[in-house]
């Protein structure tokens, strides 16, 4: 029987396995921010362990930061220290850190893709449950806790059991208007938050063969979002070909080499998956989310699903919605264009092009917060921050901004936010803000109109 992609990477990184059946698995790449890692440094100073491979872990400052005036003092006094202790730890620990001034600085899931520090056949691991977003490139890519961190930092191992495989097979050809954020978005609706527990997933057929290495970056970061432990999309001439060129990509022979191996990794025709799912690309449409978890999704163009389930009924009160209602056309205040599921620079290309010409609505905030310092510098550099400014827009430096309530850039209580990012959880932008999940095409057309629109109408 042949292997799966998940089970050559994992096998190949199986240090030993132990009786109970737990795998030590060794980790090529540690990806660590301000937030869960200084607990873990803390565990290290406590039991006097150093870092067993310093040169394997990349550090950012990217959850805490502002995104206006990075270059002034921090004034929040949390996220200043914590940004503060990361420098210190990194520093005592002779860690690479792309803290803030850094021209490399920015989401830690966005970085590691540009500078070609994620490659097709790692295991990555970061205290961030979006780490799968690597896994876009072949890679076996997931999140930690704090007690794990402080393993890695430890040993370059994890102590972890083997999950199961399942497959996600989408053919057929995307509608105009709808987008990878659209896809994902879909499957989670038509599958459930749950669907995914105890497997990684890996995403096959003609829509993810067709997709941007962009595309795929987002819709294996939202595989955390069924419940997966991540996701993952076998690697092709899309993959090397955005390899080539990256400041910690291989190049010239040692590519070639890589590649040769690369191209071993996709799963064999025969490999058997632990469970498997099939799709039709035609029956996806541009994506919205009515609830509060990303699986409360439905078609623009459709009407909120009836339940008497106790926590549906709670979820539609939090978001002022009813059972049957339709959303199109719903006034929002807030438009956010960002986050590791999309702040990457074909993402507010997107955007710009619908907009170019166009001004936003007068009743609208619209934030455009690019993923790092290189994705901002690709904006001004394209002319698209012309583009965005002249249309009303505000452009932010990078950071995870209004993802997530952790920084300045939070929703009002009650506002609605038609958001880019990955979850829309009751106060996840700001408490008792109301989140509505979608596309950066979806986002940026409700920014201009003022309301949620069916871009395929328009």
């Amino acid at each position: 029987m042949g292997k799966t992609l998940f089970d050559k990477v994992w096998d190949s990184h199986v240090v030993d396995q132990l009786e109970d059946g737990l795998d030590i698995l060794y980790i090529d790449k540690h990806l660590i921010h301000e937030v869960t890692s200084p607990q873990a440094f803390a565990v290290l100073k406590d039991k006097k362990i150093p870092v067993f491979r310093p040169k394997q872990i990349v550090a950012t400052a990217d959850h805490n930061v502002p995104t206006l005036n990075q270059h002034l003092p921090i004034k929040d006094e949390l996220s200043r220290n914590q940004v503060a202790q990361l420098r210190k730890n990194c520093d005592e620990h002779n860690i690479e850190l792309y803290g803030l001034g850094h021209p490399y600085q920015g989401i830690v899931h966005v970085i590691g893709p540009e500078l070609g520090i994620t490659q097709p056949g790692m295991t990555m691991v970061c205290g961030d449950s979006h780490t799968s977003t690597h896994g876009a490139f072949g890679s076996i890519a997931f999140g930690i806790g704090t007690s794990q961190v402080a393993q890695v930092f430890a040993s370059q191992c994890l102590l972890v059991s083997k999950p199961k495989s399942m497959r996600i097979t989408v053919n057929g050809k995307l509608k105009k208007g709808v987008h990878p954020k659209d896809v994902i978005l879909y499957i989670i609706a038509q599958l459930g938050t749950d669907s995914g527990t105890g497997y990684f997933v890996e995403y096959a057929g003609e829509v993810f063969e067709n997709m941007s290495m962009e595309g795929r970056m987002t819709v294996c970061n939202m595989s955390i979002e069924m419940g997966a432990r991540g996701g993952m999309i076998a690697p092709d001439q899309t993959t090397f070909d955005y390899m080539k060129g990256r400041e910690f990509a291989p190049s010239d022979e040692e590519l070639e080499d890589k590649i040769k191996h690369w191209q071993s990794l996709p799963s064999d025709t025969d490999a058997v998956f632990d469970k498997e799912y099939s799709f039709d690309a035609d029956d996806i449409g541009p994506m919205i989310t009515y609830g509060t978890n990303p699986g409360m999704g439905i078609g623009v163009q459709e009407k909120i699903p009836s339940s008497q389930n106790e926590s549906f009924q709670k979820s539609l009160a939090y978001m002022g919605f009813d059972q049957g209602d339709t959303l199109k056309g719903l006034p929002i205040n807030y438009v956010f264009i960002g986050s590791c599921t999309n702040s990457r620079i074909e993402d507010f290309r997107v955007a710009s092009d619908y907009i170019k010409g166009k001004k936003k609505a007068k009743n609208v905030n619209a934030l455009i917060v690019p993923g790092s310092q290189q994705v901002a510098k690709q904006i001004q550099d394209e002319g698209l921050g012309t583009i965005f400014e002249e249309a009303g827009f505000e452009i932010r430096q990078p950071g995870c901004s209004a993802c997530l309530a952790m920084n300045d850039d939070k929703i009002p209580a009650g506002e609605y936010c038609v958001s880019t990012s990955n979850r829309n959880f009751e106060g996840r932008q700001g408490p008792g803000a109301r989140t509505i999940l979608a596309s950066p095409l979806t986002a940026v057309a409700a920014a201009i109109e003022g309301k949620i629109v069916d871009i395929t109408q328009s």
